[in-house]
């Protein structure tokens, strides 16, 4: 394939605009002291979150994992939407802006993996679909893909220190 680290980023910002979707309507802006604006999790999704997870939870085959969602997740829903709602914003930005794209594939992995552990059982496009971002985020953490057209192109070219290649 000719260039293929430029397809990848395509693919990187197809994926990347996939979760900023997926969050859009899970923001609101709140105000602190009535004047500074704030990104947070809109009441609307909070609402809907422990609805969704019962559902998940409901048929879920995988034993543990549905012991996990109602014991763990049921009764901190709000923790876990507020985390879930700020984990997508980041791996989608981080996505497509190439920034810090191994920390962002790897939170991208384990939410891709959880989506899928959750919903695989209720269709065979939730499986596809889910394997698909699993592979997706695997491809971004091993072929480096903020690296090239990415912000990670620019910090790594300013910089010498060893450890910030793990994460970019």
């Amino acid at each position: 394939m000719i260039h293929a680290d430029r397809w990848v980023v395509l693919l990187r910002v197809v994926v990347g605009g996939w979760f900023v979707k997926a969050v859009w309507t899970k923001f609101t802006l709140a105000f602190l002291w009535d004047v500074i604006p704030y990104p947070a999790v809109s009441p609307r999704f909070l609402a809907f979150h422990p609805k969704r997870i019962a559902e998940f939870a409901a048929g879920n085959p995988v034993g543990w994992y549905k012991d996990f969602l109602e014991g763990t997740v049921l009764p901190h829903s709000q923790l876990f939407a507020t985390l879930q709602t700020f984990g997508e914003a980041a791996v989608g930005l981080g996505l497509i802006l190439g920034l810090l794209t191994g920390l962002t594939a790897l939170v991208g992995l384990f939410l891709s993996l959880n989506y899928g552990l959750a919903s695989q059982w209720m269709s065979f496009g939730q499986q596809g679909f889910h394997v698909l971002l699993v592979t997706s985020m695997i491809i971004f953490l091993f072929a480096r893909a903020g690296r090239t057209w990415g912000l990670d192109q620019a910090i790594l070219a300013g910089s010498r220190q060893r450890w910030l290649r793990l994460l970019i």
